[in-house]
């Protein structure tokens, strides 16, 4: 039977070429060992000698000094294991990345091997910037669809019209969650208890424990909590950005959005359990947090080892609340691929790469440790994950996440994010109180389906390229 693939999220821009690339040819297969990734081989690799040329793969990718340091040790691991490859890391800053793509694209010189984004994913594959991986995936033993996180099958496929289903055109770097992390000393100085799986918290809970949370007055002001996420907002209480079947209906003036919008912006205007908008530009939730001046707000996983560095007071993490309208929790899940280059004169080497960074359990185990991500592979994950060290305490919680909440960002199923950012381009007026979020959605709505008609009709006209 064949294997589906797992694919994921993380957050960039790619801007695409016009150019339609032709493939390459099929890559080598891999065999696994103990459910690790390894290049397909018939005998030990043989130790290269001074004099043997190795086979070069450029890798470019972003990130923080944490995320480099990591994915160094993880090439570091692959090239002591396969000595005949030697992996050029290029690392550019991420607000420039999209640019030097589009560049060494249009100059031949595209590396081998590169970060890729859900969000751009449809258009760079339909202008053939992206090696087709589906042959690759489904004779590969890769890994096994029961021990990954469900939410993240299928994602980086495209079929030249939606997202999900089709070719792979990358396989995951990673998954990141997008919990509530919280100040465990405040909770219990303000005789707070946080909710569990099993009797999680509803906006009412939430707010309320906020007031409890709010404390002092200037520099020793402390805050509840930071911006509530809006999309575990709307998602929760049964409302979209645009309709699920088609993507093609902007539905922002539902009533159900509007009352979950306005109730974010309450936390602040009504209620003063989160910071204003100056207090904001001054300081930052997320560093406000680390300052033990912010009792709850939510991050990404990658946030694991600033946290483990910088804050000097116990914190774990908890889902999302329910509304008390649906009884539901939902939060979006985030992560980038690894994609490799249509144009590659080593398709072998590079798609060997992007497996081993994905899925190779040695890779697994150094991203964990190093608090860049959390396990892909779930035995992992039950398993010497839990048995880890360092918080969260309540692992549990990030896979209840994965398992049960988590869902794609809207945005990253259309094929363009133009009507989002315009969506979200004067936000600030309805959290700073200039206008109602009714107000505020019924003025934009028509804007935001003309993008969404754009984006729609662009996607048609790529697709008969």
């Amino acid at each position: 039977m064949k294997k589906k693939i797992l694919i994921v999220i993380m957050c960039l821009t790619f801007t695409l070429s016009a150019l339609g690339l032709a493939g390459c040819k099929q890559a080598a297969k891999l065999s696994t060992s103990d459910d690790s990734i390894e290049p397909k081989v018939t005998e030990e690799p043989a130790e290269t000698t001074e004099t043997e040329e190795k086979t070069k793969v450029t890798f470019m990718g972003w990130g923080t000094d944490a995320e480099i340091t990591t994915f160094k040790e993880m090439i570091a691991q692959y090239e002591t294991k396969y000595p005949d490859i030697d992996v050029e890391y290029i690392v550019v800053a991420d607000n420039e990345f999209d640019t030097k793509l589009q560049t060494m694209i249009g100059a031949g010189q595209c590396p081998d091997a590169f970060y890729s984004h859900i969000d751009r994913m449809m258009k760079y594959a339909a202008t053939g910037n992206l090696y087709d991986l589906t042959d690759y995936v489904e004779n590969n033993e890769i890994f096994d669809p029961d021990n990954v996180w469900e939410c993240l099958i299928n994602l980086y496929r495209f079929d030249g019209n939606m997202q999900g289903s089709g070719s792979i055109y990358a396989l995951p770097k990673d998954v990141s969650v997008f919990p509530v992390f919280y100040n465990v000393d405040l909770f219990k100085a303000a005789g707070v208890t946080p909710p569990t799986i099993d009797n999680p918290w509803d906006w009412n809970d939430y707010l309320e424990a906020a007031k409890k949370l709010t404390t002092g007055e200037g520099e020793n002001k402390i805050y509840g909590t930071g911006a509530y996420s809006l999309e575990s907002a709307v998602w929760s209480n049964g409302a979209e950005w645009v309709d699920q079947e088609t993507l093609t209906k902007v539905k922002i003036d539902d009533p159900a959005f509007i009352q979950a919008l306005q109730w974010c912006a309450d936390l602040r205007l009504v209620h003063g359990v989160a910071p204003s908008a100056s207090e904001t530009e001054s300081l930052s939730d997320y560093d406000r947090f680390k300052q033990g001046k912010l009792a709850m707000v939510g991050a990404g996983t990658w946030s694991l080892a600033d946290f483990w560095a910088n804050c000097d007071f116990e914190w774990d993490v908890m889902n999302w609340p329910v509304s008390p309208n649906t009884g539901k929790s939902e939060i979006w899940f985030g992560s980038a691929g690894l994609s490799v280059s249509s144009t590659t004169a080593n398709p072998e080497a590079a798609c060997n790469l992007i497996a081993y960074l994905s899925f190779n359990e040695d890779a697994q185990r150094t991203a964990y440790t190093m608090g860049q991500a959390i396990p892909m592979l779930k035995d992992m994950a039950y398993g010497e994950y839990m048995n880890f060290e360092k918080p969260p305490a309540s692992k549990e919680v990030l896979f209840d996440i994965l398992e049960n909440h988590a869902r794609l960002a809207t945005q990253s199923r259309t094929f363009n994010q133009e009507w989002f950012n315009e969506f979200n381009s004067n936000i600030d007026a309805v959290f700073n109180g200039e206008m109602t979020a009714q107000q505020y959605c019924e003025s934009i709505k028509d804007t935001i389906q003309q993008l969404l008609d754009d984006s729609n009709a662009q996607k048609a006209e790529y697709s008969k390229k």
